[in-house]
């Protein structure tokens, strides 16, 4: 009992805790989390100071490392991690799942959390191409596929969700031409969480044409609609960088595709025009929009589109007089302090003191998209800043700008909250702020005083998923 105090701080814990039974030797504890086998093994290792792992399975390995760190026997949990990185890479990469779920449980495993994460940015093909790639999770596959630092292309990640899709529905055919309405709405169900984090336009035109307009039916129809302009426009045979988000977009006369004139074929490559169903070649308009480079993980060029008329005052329907130039400041996710207590440091370091900011922010587990207009810049103090030109709003889909809700400013005197706390972010006002949570979350309140109208439904609780902030060159 002497030697189980001294090894194990769980254990001391427990016995310290229990009372002894009449005799006062026995000491009855319960361990619901430790099965009796591995316990029996460590109990070993305890009183004799040895074990050798070669003698176990794997997945027994497994099973000890977590009953070692259930015990806070400190000392051995990281020998085991060493052994299992060092002599059983192949069976890590198979077992992808079980090891990187195992290692991010609890922050008692950091050789293997650092491993997971190594291998999802470096090596991403073992895991796509393991033979247990199927069955891994969806919040796992998400995990992979939103990296930006993921060393693949473009076209792969879409292969490859494909694929884990298919496989959930082992009934669906393998060939999307040979699909009903009912096979197409049931892959699109199983992906609709996924489609998200697929960066389109990383893509090549032919790309495009061949591996995506067939699976056309489970993308959004605003999402389809703008790629497809996207790519009708794009001349770029070459795959971009992942952490890029490209749209371009030229001045092109739909009249002169159909002319027979070779001048006119010529400056239209044909791969960019077939099997696209004659969408746009029915359109005789011209589509003129700006080239816009917009390196966000949260919005499109069609929202910077509507809030420059926002900004102007303009109306959606009027014409767009300026298109104003995005530039990322501020990027929670790549950004943010790793200290608990000061989250938005490098925000406030960043950010404070910078006019004509647009704040978004991607609400977890929907599409939904928050965020606001800061014409005159954040300050530290307490009390409001002064101004009427400032603006909240909100999309309720990510893929498209149709349905929103924009709220100016009503009482300017109180349109934007000082910062004072360590834990705030950006605050309109206290009508929209974001704020570090007790459980250390990123999270956001919305209430309705100081603007037209409130922006969400949800007053508060929420998870932002992230959040960034763009300076506007006025």
């Amino acid at each position: 009992m002497v030697i189980l105090n001294y090894r194990s701080p769980y254990l001391r814990r427990i016995l310290s805790t229990n009372k002894k039974k009449n005799d006062g030797i026995l000491t009855h504890i319960k361990l619901p989390n430790v099965s009796p086998d591995f316990f029996h093994v460590l109990l070993r290792y305890v009183y004799g100071g040895r074990l050798s792992l070669e003698e176990y399975d794997i997945s027994d390995i497994i099973k000890i490392l977590v009953t070692a760190n259930e015990l806070s026997l400190q000392e051995l949990t990281p020998y085991i991690e060493s052994f299992l990185i060092k002599y059983k890479t192949n069976w890590l990469e198979q077992n992808f799942e079980l090891i990187y779920q195992t290692s991010f449980e609890t922050d008692s495993f950091p050789e293997l959390r650092k491993y997971c994460t190594n291998l999802i940015s470096k090596e991403p093909d073992k895991i796509f191409n393991s033979p247990n790639f199927s069955s891994i999770p969806e919040r796992l596959l998400i995990t992979l596929i939103q990296k930006d630092e993921l060393q693949m292309k473009e076209i792969q990640v879409w292969e490859h969700v494909i694929k884990w899709g298919l496989a959930q529905n082992p009934e669906l055919p393998s060939d999307p031409t040979s699909f009903s309405k009912d096979d197409f709405n049931t892959l699109k169900h199983t992906l609709h969480h996924c489609i998200p984090f697929i960066r389109f336009r990383n893509i090549t035109s032919r790309e495009f044409l061949k591996k995506v307009k067939s699976y056309k039916k489970i993308l959004p129809k605003e999402l389809y609609n703008d790629l497809l302009e996207y790519f009708l426009d794009n001349d770029s045979e070459e795959s971009l960088p992942r952490i890029s988000i490209l749209k371009q977009k030229s001045t092109l006369d739909i009249s002169r595709v159909t002319n027979s004139d070779k001048e006119s074929q010529e400056n239209v490559p044909t791969e960019r025009l077939m099997g696209y169903d004659n969408i746009l070649l029915n359109k005789q308009k011209v589509l003129t929009n700006s080239i816009k480079n917009i390196d966000s993980k949260i919005i499109t060029f069609q929202h910077t589109e509507i809030i420059s008329k926002w900004i102007d005052r303009l109306e959606i329907t009027d014409k767009l007089t300026n298109l104003y130039e995005f530039k990322l400041l501020y990027r929670h996710s790549r950004d943010r302090s790793s200290g608990i207590l000061n989250r938005f440091k490098k925000f406030h370091e960043i950010c404070v003191n910078q006019p004509h900011t647009v704040t978004f922010a991607k609400v977890e587990g929907s599409n939904e998209i928050l965020g606001g207009y800061n014409p005159i810049g954040w300050e530290f103090g307490s009390g409001y800043d002064v101004t009427k030109d400032s603006f909240i709003f909100s999309f309720n889909n990510y893929y498209s700008v149709e349905n929103y809700i924009l709220s100016r400013v009503k009482n300017e005197k109180e349109a934007i909250s000082k910062i004072s706390s360590l834990n705030q972010g950006p605050s309109f006002g206290g009508d929209f702020t974001l704020f570090r949570s007790f459980g250390n979350k990123l999270e956001f309140y919305c209430k309705n005083t100081n603007y037209e109208k409130p922006i969400s439904k949800i007053s508060s609780g929420s998870t932002i998923l992230e959040f960034e902030l763009f300076k506007i060159d006025i």
